[in-house]
């Protein structure tokens, strides 16, 4: 019998490992960080309301990092806890994809398949590219919140068309325009990949998902992986596999790979990790940087989600939240989808529980200000605010993130001196260990990564399961 063990039980460890353990001759082991619960009838209510974000200071299920990053530590990750937003990148983004990938698996014609079986979508399940089949409900909200309502009606007074379906094929050219939010939601819960994924799963006498673990490093035996070291409480263990997938998010893959000695070769040598392989790990990354224009309005009407609306303007998102961050303040987010600037993420420790350190690398192009500059001034015009000027430090003073980190361990073939992990996610030079989360993205995303990261899994899981 196969065995893989998959590391982390967020948004694509699920998939992944519901995927891989549909084969009955294939043992997979799921070891999580953070809580999983035996069942999901025992999963805490708030957790499944779409309208509760559970990232605040109180929160134990999120991994907390320097710049008020945070990640999901639960059963089904980041998608157990943010706001069901399940939006897809136009085809272009994937046309940039498999251009610097080298390879046509992640073109768009060969990824709308992996969308569409995904997907149940109930508004537009029959139409071509969709699904109304697949283990994800997706809706729209049929009953828009005030704000959400006054943010669409201001959209067309200003001129911008409606798009009916955010998730509908978006060509090579520029498509802007306002549309409904396609949300991974079901009568009012929800839907995150635990639930839709790895749940149903559970049955199966070859899987295993763990909770409470935190994998610290990876075995090598010379050049192939051939298990983990974990810490659970004050234990500590080592569990041997034939294979590793690493689903541990963007943040904590790539950390996982340095402690393990895969990643820069001066880094390594100056947390004294021994070098196993020196490797691109960290060097690039790429998020969503995200202004908030604040706004004098009433309490909000209770809204089951946290966004219904948004705007698309190429590389700029429009985001009317229904919740206020701020007492007596509605918040209009700006997002910057395609930054100029790259980040990077380092270690400051080899200890496992020291958090990594992440540099965003926000606003440091010229060209990544006069964008956010462009896109505040029309949320003011939409709101009609009059904001006067908008330099460089009014923008770092409203300036936030999309908590949409990506990128760390970059995908790209093996002459690719930027590139982690080939196109079907496996480590360049390590032999049995494959990686399958958002680090491994090579490009920024024009939206959302909450269905990418799903098809993303999905992609590779198929490759490993055959």
């Amino acid at each position: 019998m196969t065995s893989t063990l998959v590391v982390g039980a967020g948004s694509a460890g699920c998939v992944v490992a519901a995927r891989l353990s549909a084969d009955p001759a294939h043992a997979v082991l799921v070891l999580e960080a953070g809580p999983v619960w035996a069942s999901a009838a025992l999963i805490p209510g708030p957790l499944l309301d779409p309208g509760h974000l559970p990232v605040g200071p109180e929160s134990a299920v999120v991994w907390r990092y320097p710049g008020n990053l945070v990640r999901g530590k639960l059963i089904g990750g980041s998608g157990a806890i943010n706001g069901s937003y399940f939006v897809r990148p136009p085809a272009a983004d994937f046309a940039a994809w498999s251009a610097v990938v080298a390879s046509p698996m992640w073109s768009y014609e060969a990824v709308l398949p992996f969308f569409a079986a995904l997907e149940t979508d109930r508004d537009f399940g029959t139409a071509p590219g969709h699904g109304a089949h697949g283990p994800v409900p997706v809706e729209r909200t049929a009953d828009p919140a005030p704000v959400s309502r006054e943010f669409a009606d201001a959209c067309a007074a200003s001129g911008f068309a409606e798009i009916a379906d955010l998730n509908g094929y978006v060509g090579p050219g520029r498509t802007d325009g306002f549309g409904r939010v396609p949300l991974a939601v079901a009568r009012g819960r929800r839907a995150g990949p635990a639930l839709t994924h790895l749940y149903p799963a559970l049955a199966r006498p070859n899987l295993t998902v763990t909770g409470g673990t935190t994998v610290t490093r990876l075995l090598l035996r010379g050049s192939r992986v051939v298990g983990v070291e974990w810490s659970r409480g004050r234990g500590r263990g080592t569990t041997f596999a034939d294979r590793v997938i690493v689903c541990a998010g963007a943040v904590e893959s790539a950390a996982l790979l340095i402690r393990s000695g895969i990643g820069p070769e001066p880094l390594l040598r100056s947390l004294g990790i021994p070098v196993v392989l020196p490797a691109p790990v960290g060097a690039w990354c790429t998020d969503h940087p995200e202004i908030g224009v604040e706004y004098p309005g009433p309490e909000p009407v209770r809204s089951t989600v946290a966004l219904e609306y948004a705007l698309e303007l190429d590389d700029l998102e429009l985001r009317p939240y229904t919740p206020m961050f701020t007492p007596g303040l509605r918040r209009l987010g700006v997002a910057l989808m395609t930054p100029d600037t790259p980040g990077r993420l380092t270690l400051a420790s080899a200890d496992p529980t020291v958090p990594a350190r992440i540099d965003q690398g926000y606003l440091r192009a010229e060209h990544d200000r006069a964008r956010l500059r462009a896109g505040v001034r029309t949320a003011a015009e939409l709101l009609r605010l009059p904001l006067g000027e908008i330099d460089d430090a009014w923008l770092r003073a409203h300036l936030g993130t999309s908590q949409h980190l990506s990128g760390t361990c970059r995908m790209g073939p093996a002459d690719d001196r930027r590139a982690v992990v080939d196109p079907a996610g496996r480590v360049h030079g390590i032999d049995g260990l494959t990686i399958a989360d958002l680090s491994v993205l090579p490009v920024p995303i024009r939206r959302g990564p909450q269905a990418t990261v799903l098809l993303l899994a999905a992609v590779i899981a198929e490759r490993h399961a055959v």
